[in-house]
């Protein structure tokens, strides 16, 4: 499977635009999986949770990892 990434801007139309340049690269017949990703809004306390877990403690369980440095 191949896999081509570009961006388009969404409208109210049920229609999504391709590129030009991408259009050229795919097959002329044939099925496409598509997937459509869209940003959620602000991500912002996801990221800061993230990022104080990162930096907590390891758990005891998890400290033989700390010799491995």
């Amino acid at each position: 499977m191949k896999a081509v990434e570009f961006t388009t801007e969404l409208s109210n139309s049920s229609m999504l635009a391709i590129p030009k340049d991408i259009a050229a690269q795919l097959p002329k017949a044939g099925k496409a999986r598509v997937i459509v990703l869209t940003d959620e809004g602000d991500d912002t306390d996801w990221r800061l949770g993230s990022y104080r877990q990162f930096l907590r403690d390891d758990s005891p369980e998890d400290a033989i990892y700390d010799s491995s440095r």
